[in-house]
């Protein structure tokens, strides 16, 4: 199962913000947080791991929360760089909750389609 593409579309748009400085604009407005994304790796993880567990979709797999998930994520990081700032509401456990991640070799293409393709059937969530 592929993700659809509203789902793909969020990360990448999540994505751009991120690298360009500006994710969650007026929010982190003035923070430079670039550099620590490159010192520390675990707080990039944390603000892709906030992201994902926020986002939710309906049942045709359209992304229906980007933006408050982008926010979740700034809440979190502006914290990060400045303990005195107050998150409202305060963070829930499942959304800062690290979940395993998958294996480290991908299953052989035999075990997509039955085939040599190594391209997983286009089904969106």
């Amino acid at each position: 199962m592929k993700l659809s593409h509203s789902i793909s579309g969020a990360f990448r748009a999540f994505s751009y913000w991120v690298a360009n400085g500006s994710l969650s604009y007026p929010l982190l407005e003035g923070v430079d947080y670039r550099f620590i994304l490159s010192e520390e790796p675990s707080v990039l993880e944390q603000v892709y791991a906030i992201f994902a567990n926020v986002l939710e979709v309906d049942g045709t797999g359209q992304v229906i929360n980007a933006k408050y998930a982008e926010r979740r994520s700034a809440q979190w990081l502006r914290q990060y760089m400045n303990p005195t700032f107050e998150v409202t509401p305060p963070f829930a456990d499942w959304e800062v909750a690290l979940h395993e991640p998958p294996p480290r070799l991908d299953p052989s293409p035999n075990e997509y389609n039955g085939a040599n393709d190594r391209q997983p059937p286009n089904k969106p969530l």
